[in-house]
């Protein structure tokens, strides 16, 4: 097992994205974006300087968070299908050279203006993904889906029907324990509950080879008139991040523990620190990387 995480949340700037991980003990960061671009639709050169201070620094990336197929993607859209099958083939030859091996993908939005998951848009979206996870597979590289907002987000029951119809052994499951927290459950009727993470991992473990960690809680907002998502440390909101990780390592998990704070604001149960915005964004991302890493410790025991 390793730590890693999402270093965007540390620093927009790769130095600071790599002082972060250091900072941390970590080997490994799971690379998104930088100065604003995901690493995949980076410039040639700002590429190579990302790789430059990778290597003084000593970290490696061992996973690609990318956008392809992701919750702005919509499924009956060519142009967005294309738009991803680019983006995964730009990612891979910088994977390639970086040494990465996953790539975090999905399986397109929750569609708006059809029935998401009549047989018709499934069999587009399965066919699309099925694409998307080749090319991996030809790459020698994983296809992590991601239970987000997508089509196979929806429920636990939609993920393991995209995994009945897309056959590639390139084609794996990330978990994310904070997505169920404010995602609804769309295997039931309207009006959808929120999603339980216990009871999605539990029905779809025995795929999961790699995990993201956030955590929160759903609060009703009276000025917003609606729901709204609180992120706070791992083990203290809705996720179940306690009990998936005591299954998971009961079950020899071994692979890698991503961090996503989701964090913003101030640090958490501080008052206000006074420290400019991106110095807050550090503090969170380091502050949640050392209780992470602590919190593995008491559930190893």
């Amino acid at each position: 097992m390793y730590f890693t995480g999402f270093a965007d949340e540390a620093s927009k700037d790769i130095r600071g994205q790599v002082r972060a991980t250091r900072e941390l003990g970590w080997q490994y960061m799971e690379a998104r974006n930088i100065g604003g671009r995901n690493i995949h639709d980076l410039p040639d050169e700002e590429f190579e300087e990302v790789c430059a201070v990778l290597a003084d620094g000593g970290v490696k990336v061992n996973c690609f968070g990318s956008a392809v197929a992701n919750w702005a993607k919509q499924p009956d859209s060519e142009e967005d299908f294309q738009k991803s099958v680019a983006e995964l083939k730009r990612a891979i030859p910088r994977m390639r050279k970086l040494g990465t091996k996953m790539i975090r993908g999905m399986s397109f939005a929750v569609a708006k203006e059809r029935q998401p998951d009549s047989p018709e848009l499934e069999k587009e979206i399965f066919r699309k993904v099925q694409y998307l996870a080749d090319l991996c597979a030809d790459a020698g590289v994983t296809y992590l889906h991601e239970n987000c907002m997508n089509y196979g987000g929806m429920s636990h029951k939609h993920t393991l029907k995209l995994l009945d119809n897309v056959k590639s052994p390139a084609f794996k499951l990330l978990f994310d324990t904070g997505n169920p927290v404010f995602t609804r459950d769309r295997s039931y009727a309207e009006p959808y509950p929120y999603q339980s993470a216990w009871e999605f991992y539990r029905h779809v473990r025995e795929f999961v080879v790699y995990i993201h960690i956030k955590d929160g809680v759903m609060e009703y907002d009276q000025a917003a008139g609606k729901d709204v998502t609180k992120y706070g440390f791992a083990g203290e909101g809705c996720g179940d991040v306690r009990a998936i990780l005591k299954d998971a390592f009961k079950r020899g998990y071994d692979g890698g523990i991503s961090i996503e704070p989701h964090i913003g604001g101030v640090v958490f149960h501080e008052e206000n620190t006074g420290l400019p915005e991106d110095d807050v964004r550090y503090r969170n991302y380091v502050e949640y990387g050392r209780r992470m890493e602590k919190l593995v410790a008491e559930i190893k025991g």
